[in-house]
């Protein structure tokens, strides 16, 4: 008995020493591997020690996990990063020549194979879905997609889906997207942003250098601040706000956003607001700002309410419309910075530096200046040198006529001044104040035409060569034409998708639609520009008008005739198909 309890006792002190031994190992691999201890859980736990700042590491999935735990959450309460689910691929047919081998075999050995066993064969799971635990379905996830699945650092594509972004997350993600090199694509869907939250996304997102598409959708935000998305700092080329709830208050809003008299949205190429509780009051906000918009080539604006008054606005922007008062004077304050063509026919010389910077009621006074100059030269020659009198009477003379004709110039000025005091203050300090308001456009088309004369001077190269950033001008620069005391210029040329599906528009707004293609139709044809074709497909099912109106026949004729998808069917080709069958 005393023989079996030793033994007893030496089997547990042996258990004892090897799992001693084994948490000395996992502690040495977890250092390894730069994991924390129990005493460094212990340390970290300690509410007075500062933790150490965090370096991203570019690869997201431990950045992100990281930043959470930086922020207290749990491990079961940190949204899990995993790699999108695709569709399966579908499978190449089986090689009838692989058939054909395979039975060949079989029938030289009929024997089956030793060691399978029929019964204990499992079958391969489907790849068409995979399964999950318990609720595992319903638990938040970052959906990820990457163009090499080897390499973490490659991540270009985020999907959030059905689970509430706060101002936590966000920050976090503030954090983690920026130091990502390749995202271009980030679609939230259902994630019930906050207004805090949105401005948030839109302060951070143009650190985003690579970030192009944004897609929010499914996502209610009562104070609707999707406009600040699209502001001048803004690069993204395409955004989607489907089934937001966005009514004329946010519409009025993106409508700001697009364009104003002195701004506008220079990298936006694609807006879909389909979905929403639009009406024609936030169409026409939308149609305002095409106005000054030369960048936005496709606007959805589909499964909304507008109907013919939208229609109406949007026809007219795309056709032409008169300038308004505040229109009219940006548009001669950029004329007078680069100068009306007039002066560059008179060849008229260019102005001294002096009588730039001084206006002429002080060039008058140098004038005055002058003959006090010349007087009081006389006056002192005349006491030291009283023998030369026919000097100093000549002298005097011409003083005297030097001051009459100073007096006649100051006449003269002084009619003047009023004239060009008038001018500065209208003028005032105009490079200073108005190159800010005007367009890149219109910079970039100054920057060319130099760039124009120098080549011309070195190189020789012809103009046919140069670029077409020439076409990119402020719409205010382009030609008007005077009408009914208003000055009128041509519409938005740029857009060349609109979607207006499913609304409440009848055959009036149709007219107006038709009337725009058939206007933007003749422009091109007297002066063909590849840069701004108009309107080349136009979405108008599902509104209040019958297939049968004649209107909207007409119009889906001359919008079928250039759809740049639609290939004509050719002429005898079921003779060529039977014949080729």
């Amino acid at each position: 008995m005393s023989s079996a309890s030793t033994s007893r006792a030496m089997l547990k002190t042996l258990s004892v020493v090897k799992k001693v031994k084994m948490g000395k190992r996992v502690e040495k691999i977890l250092k390894d591997k730069g994991g924390s201890t129990s005493a460094q859980d212990n340390g970290d736990d300690d509410p007075n020690k500062t933790p150490e700042p965090y370096i991203c590491t570019g690869i997201f999935e431990a950045d992100f996990t990281e930043f959470c735990r930086r922020n207290l959450l749990k491990d079961n309460e940190i949204p899990a990063v995993v790699i999108r689910p695709k569709p399966p691929c579908a499978q190449a047919p089986p090689d009838n020549k692989s058939k054909d081998s395979k039975d060949s075999n079989a029938s030289k050995d009929p024997t089956p194979d030793e060691g399978v066993d029929a019964a204990n064969q499992e079958e391969a799971p489907p790849k068409t879905y995979v399964t999950k635990d318990k609720y595992a379905y319903f638990r938040p996830v970052v959906q990820v997609e990457m163009e090499n699945e080897d390499k973490p650092t490659t991540v270009t594509e985020i999907y959030i889906r059905g689970w509430k972004v706060d101002s936590l997350m966000v920050g976090i993600f503030k954090q983690c997207w920026p130091i990502i090199e390749k995202l271009s694509v980030v679609n939230l869907w259902n994630v019930n942003l906050s207004e805090d939250v949105v401005k948030e996304f839109a302060s951070f997102l143009p650190q985003c250098q690579n970030l192009k598409t944004l897609v929010i959708d499914g996502t209610w935000c009562p104070e609707e601040p999707w406009s600040l998305l699209i502001g001048e700092d803004s690069l993204l080329t395409s955004l989607s706000l489907r089934n937001n709830g966005i009514t004329d208050k946010g519409a009025v809003m993106i409508g700001k956003a697009l364009s104003t008299v002195k701004s506008s949205n220079k990298n936006l190429v694609s807006l879909n607001l389909s979905g929403n509780k639009i009406t024609d009051v936030g169409a026409v906000a939308i149609a305002n700002g095409l106005r000054m918009n030369r960048v936005l080539l496709s606007l959805s604006l589909a499964n909304n309410n507008v109907s013919d008054e939208g229609a109406k606005k949007l026809g007219e922007v795309l056709s032409r419309f008169p300038l308004t008062h505040e229109e009219v004077v940006e548009r001669r304050k950029l004329l007078s910075e680069k100068g009306s063509p007039d002066q560059g026919l008179l060849k008229s010389p260019p102005p001294s530096r002096r009588d730039r910077d001084r206006p002429g009621s002080v060039r008058s006074s140098s004038h005055m200046d002058k003959t006090d100059k010349k007087r009081d030269k006389s006056s002192k020659k005349k006491d030291t040198k009283r023998s030369d009198k026919d000097k100093d009477d000549a002298r005097s003379n011409r003083s005297s006529a030097d001051g009459r004709k100073g007096e006649k110039e100051d006449g003269k000025s002084s009619k003047t001044d009023a004239k060009k005091d008038k001018d500065d203050t209208t003028k005032g300090k105009k490079e200073d104040k108005w190159k800010k308001a005007s367009f890149v456009a219109d910079t970039m088309s100054t920057k060319t035409s130099k760039g124009k004369k120098t080549s011309s001077k070195d190189k020789r190269v012809p103009e046919s060569d140069s670029p077409e950033i020439l076409e990119a001008i402020n719409p205010l620069l382009e030609q008007v034409e005077s009408m009914d005391n208003q000055l009128w210029i041509p519409g938005n040329r740029c857009l060349i998708n609109l979607n207006l599906s499913r609304n409440k528009i009848t055959d009036t707004g149709m007219k107006g639609l038709l009337l725009a293609v058939q206007y933007q139709i003749t422009l091109l044809n007297l002066a063909p520009s590849p840069a701004m074709k108009g309107i080349l497909r136009m979405s108008l099912t599902g509104n209040d008008v019958k297939k049968t109106d004649e209107t909207y026949v007409k119009l889906q004729e001359v919008l079928l005739a250039r759809d740049p998808y639609y290939k004509p069917p050719e002429k005898g080709g079921g003779d060529n198909q039977s014949l080729a069958g």
